[in-house]
């Protein structure tokens, strides 16, 4: 199975400007061994197949590289560790949290983190509403909710002057009205390999470091 993961990954970053070194690629081989292996016991995700991992969530998790700023990030309603662990991965200077209310996912995310020896990485078993950390300088989420429920309840977690980025299967038409204190900064759309359509992307900036969700 290790072969025929390598060569689908290989095969979709040569597709990409990622710039992986053998090692990152081969943590990266690791991670989807460890989630399909978990996954027949845990249910995890939906996707079963070790090949559609790769592209749906490794590849889908990495083109969010290009919009990480800063030193800290902040993966809410992480699931099975994505995007966070692939970007933990392929930035290992980026200190990374990963916070989660489902115990079997945040268990398998620090079995992860401990096999591959990420040292980049805390894990967090909470909801997000109660959860007791600093705040970062990018949160991400990945289908956790929608933009504007994300922002009211996590946008304290993000530093003033930092980023809120949301992987959108389709445009959320509320991003055009955000609440004072956010600014829509980009909305793209982009590709993942072996995908068909594309993840749109948006990114918003936390404007008003006096906003009450700051004080």
């Amino acid at each position: 199975m290790s072969d025929t993961i390598r060569a689908r990954l290989h095969e979709g970053l040569a597709q990409t400007t990622h710039a992986l070194s053998d090692g990152q690629s081969e943590q990266l081989v690791e991670l989807v061994e460890l989630l399909h292996k978990w996954n027949r016991v845990y249910n995890l995700t939906a996707v079963r197949d070790p090949s559609q991992m790769v592209s749906r969530h490794l590849l889908d998790s990495l083109v969010l590289i290009p919009y990480i700023t800063g030193g800290s990030l902040l993966d809410i309603g992480s699931g099975a560790g994505l995007p966070g662990l692939p970007l933990a991965i392929a930035m290992p200077d980026l200190s990374c949290t990963l916070l989660d209310s489902n115990g079997k996912k945040t268990r398998f995310i620090q079995h992860a983190v401990t096999e591959l020896g990420l040292r980049n990485v805390d894990v967090v078993h909470a909801r997000v509403e109660d959860a007791l950390i600093a705040p970062a300088d990018t949160i991400v989420s990945r289908a956790f909710s929608s933009p504007l429920d994300i922002i009211s309840v996590a946008g304290q977690l993000c530093q003033p002057g930092g980023t809120i980025v949301f992987m959108l299967g389709q445009v959320d038409e509320t991003l055009q009205s955000l609440p004072e204190g956010y600014q829509l900064d980009r909305l793209d759309s982009v590709k993942v390999p072996f995908e068909e359509g594309a993840r749109h992307i948006a990114v918003c900036s936390v404007t008003n470091p006096n906003h009450p969700n700051h004080l």
